[in-house]
Order: structure tokens, then sequence, then C-alpha cells
């Protein structure tokens, strides 16, 4: 919570934007930033939105960035060329908190997160958050604690069910929406096994259209191979229905234990919105250990202290520039792998 003002907030794409901003002022952290001013190009939607919240509304992006009142921005826009709004946005001054997937040109990206840092603007995203997650802290406490040694194997699944029609947005299009299911759900898992695995070295993709009536997959597998020569596995669905929705489980083995995030289903039902882990480990390759804890926290929330903190006190703890864009360079490979149906090199 603040004890200083708020800054004055715009929200830029009110498609996922919209709700962004809504849920922003119910959340504890609401009193950090107000938001006054929304852009979109629909400039119907965009007048109806800051109408009805009585805000500023633009449906031009440089008049909105050439707003002084305003002291930073969301930009919740379609992935393909983000990079390139990024650049105008802080080329005009202002910070911004953005979302995953980040881009689909990993070049683009590493550019713009480049300048940023030379301009000393702030680009913060949900996933990787720019503070390590308290889950992967407690993870990565473990396996220093119980002495659990190389990482062999993951695996990580999002479940959801929907039954979705064609509407011409991006996430018809294969281009701009690689194995689908991943691209749009899986992201937050690829992001947190590259902080605990490493570096991905080769990917293959599986995809299919079971009930969805877009042209883009409801149903797909991403199969990991990781410099350290552990495996992994990412399984993202539109088609499973089991009360369970967004639960993303993740299971970590290493030499000498395995620590389990959200995988039984008590645990999602029993605290929506908390992020429960287990561990099942040896000690001295007799001793059987366990343990289990629960935090307040789910894999891809975004960090808005860590925002309001880097903006008023310029104190900047970014997520690693190699760790962002190594994500993209492995979303690039399974873009890649989806159309060659072969392995891919990332």
């Amino acid at each position: 919570m603040s004890s200083g003002r708020p800054l004055n907030f715009g929200m830029i794409g009110l498609n996922f934007g919209g709700y962004i901003a809504d849920t922003l002022s119910h959340q504890p952290t609401g009193d950090l930033f107000k938001l006054v001013a929304v852009c979109d190009a629909d400039e119907a939607k965009a007048t109806e939105f800051g109408g009805s919240r009585g805000v500023k509304a633009y449906a031009d992006l440089d008049r909105m960035l050439a707003d002084d009142e305003i002291h930073a921005v969301g930009l919740f826009t379609r992935p393909a060329g983000r990079a390139e709004l990024l650049r105008r946005i802080i080329r005009s001054g202002k910070d911004v908190m953005t979302t995953k997937p980040f881009e689909l040109d990993p070049v683009a990206a590493r550019s713009v997160l480049e300048e940023a840092q030379s301009l000393g603007r702030v680009i913060h995203l949900n996933s990787p958050s720019p503070e390590l997650p308290g889950y992967l802290q407690q993870i990565q406490r473990w396996r220093q604690e119980y002495d659990l040694g190389s990482p062999i194997h993951c695996r990580g699944e999002v479940l959801v069910s929907y039954r979705e029609v064609s509407d011409g947005r991006w996430i018809d299009d294969p281009a701009q929406c690689p194995a689908a299911p991943i691209f749009r759900l899986g992201i937050y898992v690829i992001t947190d096994l590259i902080r605990l695995f490493g570096r991905v070295h080769e990917v293959q993709v599986q995809t299919s259209r079971m009930f969805t009536r877009r042209p883009t997959a409801d149903n797909a597998q991403l199969s990991l191979l990781f410099e350290n020569q552990a495996l992994g596995s990412i399984y993202a669905t539109f088609c499973v229905d089991n009360g369970q929705h967004y639960a993303n489980s993740l299971v970590l083995h290493y030499e000498r234990g395995t620590i389990y995030r959200n995988v039984l289903p008590v645990a999602y039902g029993k605290a929506e919105g908390t992020t429960r882990l287990l561990l099942a480990a040896t000690r001295d390759r007799s001793e059987v250990v366990t343990k289990e804890l629960e935090l307040p926290e789910i894999s891809g929330s975004y960090q808005w202290e860590a925002f309001y903190s880097a903006i008023t006190k310029r104190r900047f703890v970014p997520a690693s520039i190699e760790d962002i864009v190594h994500g993209i360079d492995v979303i690039a490979a399974m873009a890649r792998a989806e159309r060659s149906q072969k392995s891919e090199l990332v």
C-alpha cells in the first residue's frame, strides 16, 4: 500500500485491458494508481469505457502519450508489434506495465528492453515478473535446503474449457497465435521453468483441434530439452472442464526429490488464488522428507507494488532481459515446430 499520492494511469487496449483496469481498482494495491485515461483503436469502445468511468478517452495513441497528466500506462494490445508500441511509450517519457505474451519477435523484444534500460524507463511484465514470485523462491529454497541435486524432468499443465468461435481477432491467426493454448495460457509455465530449470535447447510441439471453431488449435503439448539435458513437457488445453480452471500445475523432478505445485485438485477448490507446494525428498539416501506449504499468490500475477516503487523511487528490480528474451526464443521455436512438425533448436 502507498503512503504517497497515487500515480495517474492510462490504459491502452480495452479488450483485456478493460478487465485489468477494473480489477486493479478493487485490489489491495488499488491506491497506487488512479485511472485517468483510456485508449483503444475502436473509438466507440474507448468513448463508452471512458465515459462510464469518468476518465478521458483516446482513439489515437500519440495524443494520449502527449498528455502530461498521465504518469504511467498499461499496454494490453495483441502481442505482434507490441515492442514498437513500447518504444513509442518509453520515448514519450512514460513507464509501462504490459502482459504476456510480450512479443513474437525476440530481436524486437531485446531491442526495446535495452532501449528502456538506457533511457531509465520502466517496463514490467506479469510473466516473467520483475521480482521472483514467492512460490519460485520457496522452490529454490527447498532445492538448496534438501540438496535435491540436478533437475531431471518437469511437467506443467494448464486446463480450461472453452468452446470458441472465429471472430477475426489475432487469436484466429496461427502465425500470431502459435500452438494457441500454450501461447495464450502456457507461457506462465514456460517462464517459470526457465527460471527453475535454465535455458531450453530444443523443442517439439503437437497440436489438435477438438471442439474449437477457430482455425487455431485448442489442444497442445510442448516438449522441451534443456541445455542441462533435463527434459520437460507443457500441456495446455481449452478442452477440459474439471472444475479447476487455470489451475496451472507443475511437477519438478530432481535427483533426490520432487516438488509439486497445485497438483492435487482439492488444493485448487480449497483456496482459489493461492499456490500449494508439496515436497517429497530423500535425505542421506534413506530418510524420507515431506513438506507442504500454501502461499497467497498465483503464477502470472501483476506486481503493482514493484511497478509503483520502480517509478516513484527509481528502484529497478527488473526481470532479467535474458530471461524475458529467452522465453520469446522458446515461443518462436515452438511456432517453427508447429509449422514444420519437427524438432526445432531454440
